[in-house]
């Protein structure tokens, strides 16, 4: 009988840690982060919109959306893997150079289906160390690749200091039939005051060559919210979690 209560209680103490670990990780869905989790949806100022890639830096992509919002007279927010930053280091200083807001994606592109907090800390603690000693200054924001924020990555990014974002607005702009038309298309409906809007300047972990289809979106996209009179602009400039 003992041995029968022990195996029943590890199986509870289990199907608990299961829980705390993969529960969290239901703030991917849009429609329940908007309604319950208003900051962590990114929803900030109502005159602002921040702008937000993913996946970077690539030394072959990510300087073309510097020449862009350069042109565009825009600041953004690039969330970086961390092992990335060691690999192309000068990408980032450039960014940072520019006046780019520089954040953290995780150390690689991974998803964290199985819980280990031991790994999540040590992987994100990697991953601001390497922005902090390439750029700098420390980070301020997190969004876990996929959008996946589990109990371990939360816990991982209190403890980091970082704050998680994830957003409210994206273009789908990873997928191998995208186009500028279709990146702008599937924002519409949630480009609005106070959006986060999520793209990517690289194609790392997305289509290949798929960033060439957001690089030609973002003058359109910058226009349409310009033109509805909100500022476009990096998360440190957004409010989050002001007013909402």
């Amino acid at each position: 009988m003992r041995r029968g209560g022990d195996a029943r209680r590890a199986a509870l103490a289990g199907g608990v840690l299961a829980a705390g670990h993969i529960v969290p990780a239901a703030t991917w869905l849009p429609g329940l982060r908007r309604r319950a989790f208003p900051a962590l949806a990114g929803l900030g100022r109502p005159d602002h919109v921040a702008l937000t890639f993913d996946d970077g830096p690539d030394p072959v992509s990510t300087p073309r959306f510097l020449d862009a919002l350069d042109e565009l007279s825009v600041r953004a927010t690039f969330f970086v893997l961390g092992a990335r930053v060691d690999g192309h280091p000068r990408v980032v200083r450039e960014a940072v150079r520019r006046g780019h807001e520089i954040a953290v994606h995780g150390w690689t592109h991974d998803r964290p289906w199985l819980p280990d907090a031991a790994r999540e800390r040590a992987g994100l603690a990697r991953a601001v160390r390497a922005v902090r000693e390439t750029c700098g200054t420390a980070p301020l924001w997190y969004r876990p690749p996929y959008g996946i924020l589990t109990g371990g990555r939360w816990a991982a990014a209190r403890r980091a200091g970082l704050t998680p974002v994830l957003w409210s607005a994206w273009g789908r702009d990873w997928t191998p039939g995208a186009t500028a038309q279709s990146v702008l298309a599937t924002l519409r409906p949630d480009l609005r005051a106070g959006a986060t809007v999520l793209l990517h300047d690289s194609d790392h972990a997305s289509a290949p060559g798929s960033w060439r289809a957001t690089l030609a979106a973002l003058p359109a996209l910058v226009t349409a919210c310009r033109e509805a009179g909100l500022t476009v602009g990096p998360l440190v400039e957004h409010g989050v979690g002001a007013g909402v």
